[in-house]
């Protein structure tokens, strides 16, 4: 490839982003479906302009520890802590649900009950379980109802349902990725054990470098040396977890955020770590998702099989978020409304998708799948959560 084509690689991807980004906001939609509309067409499913290189695939990693990283940093562990049973109870039944669901759907459509099919199930239901709050809190917004208790709860419980996910995530890719030729049970154990052994270590790390930077950085102004004091440990973080303890490097990430959450500097150094993946990073791993999936390879059987997701990841929460609701002493109007509220996906049920791909263990002929359900449900869920404000009780 000639050495400076990567360079209209991201101009092509930067332009085609932000304009069907502006495109989808103007329409009421998140800027993320535009930017994966955006890859698909210049990927092979239209254009094939842009190829999916190493290096786009290396800065599109680095776009998703941005992510995980920034959203660590928004994770508010008081606001969690204060919320109570309700948002926890429906956050749990709201990942067990469409865990479950979407583990019996994959087996019915592909069947097969080795050891490499159960493994895909098992991310097929893990891509369920994350929800995309930023749909729902633009929604409600727009209807004034993001303050109102039914938003609290879909607002706190969609955080959990990260947090849960990204758990998930990091145990499922330590047995994704360890030895097949390993008895079962010995393979459990040793990831059980790396699991918890890496949250132990970020927990005593995390606090004491917690404490080490509040310490450093109190009283003083914002200075452009603590993002990238934050980013140098973010990036030793994906790199131990991954390395060491043989979790996704995306979880060490977000760990590292928490750390950073309710220091003076938290949100200095979230606007700027915001900025470079806004400007940069984060467009490029959305778009690389379009690029490197091809809807022409959707067949018959694929396209049942995207319907029928998209049809248990509405359902699954709706029963799972509204029934934790609906225990917690929610009316059924107002339960209905928490599950219609925590039903879209978005950037976490991408990069669950991409590590199920990056490890083998999701073929690449489901990803566009996963492309599509992403897309149809942001727009789906506005509309049912417009609809279930009409309802009665």
């Amino acid at each position: 490839m000639n050495s400076s084509r990567f360079l209209l690689d991201l101009s092509f991807i930067l332009i085609s982003t932000k304009a069907l980004g502006l495109l989808s906001r103007k329409v009421h939609m998140p800027q993320v479906v535009g930017a994966l509309i955006a890859g698909l067409i210049l990927g092979p499913s239209v254009l094939d302009a842009v190829m999916d290189t190493d290096f786009i695939k290396q800065t599109a990693e680095l776009g998703v520890i941005l992510i995980l990283f920034a959203a660590g940093l928004k994770v508010d562990l008081y606001k969690i802590k204060s919320s109570g049973k309700t948002a926890l109870l429906v956050a749990m039944l709201g990942v067990l649900f469409p865990m479950v669901m979407g583990f019996i759907v994959s087996y019915v459509f592909m069947l097969g009950l080795d050891s490499a099919s159960i493994m895909r199930n098992i991310f097929i239901g893990t891509i369920l379980t994350a929800t995309s709050v930023s749909i729902s809190v633009e929604t409600l917004k727009e209807m004034g109802k993001l303050k109102s208790e039914v938003g609290t709860a879909i607002v706190t419980a969609a955080l959990i349902d990260d947090v849960i996910s990204i758990v998930l995530l990091a145990a499922i890719s330590g047995f994704a990725s360890g030895s097949s030729s390993s008895g079962l049970w010995s393979l459990m154990a040793g990831v059980l054990v790396k699991i918890v052994a890496f949250f132990v270590f970020s927990g005593i790390v995390g606090l004491a470098f917690h404490k080490v930077f509040q310490t450093y950085s109190d009283g003083l102004s914002k200075k452009r040396r603590f993002p990238i004091i934050a980013l140098s440990f973010c990036f030793m973080m994906a790199f131990i977890s991954e390395h060491f303890f043989g979790i996704a490097d995306i979880t060490g990430a977000f760990i590292a955020g928490v750390v950073f959450f309710n220091t003076d500097q938290s949100e200095y150094i979230y606007e700027r770590v915001d900025e470079l993946s806004y400007l940069y990073l984060t467009p490029v791993f959305f778009a690389s998702i379009g690029i490197s999936s091809n809807l022409k390879s959707i067949d018959s059987k694929m396209i049942y099989f995207g319907l029928m997701l998209l049809l248990i990841a509405i359902v699954s929460k709706v029963i799972g978020c509204g029934l934790g609701a609906k225990i917690s002493g929610f009316s059924n109007s107002d339960s209905l409304k928490v599950g219609v509220g925590m039903s879209a996906r978005s950037e976490v049920a991408l990069i669950v998708a991409n590590s199920g791909v990056m490890l083998g263990a999701i073929s690449s002929d489901i990803f566009p799948v996963i492309i599509l359900l992403v897309i149809a449900s942001s727009i789906i869920t506005p509309v049912l959560l417009k609809l279930s404000y009409n309802s009665k009780d």
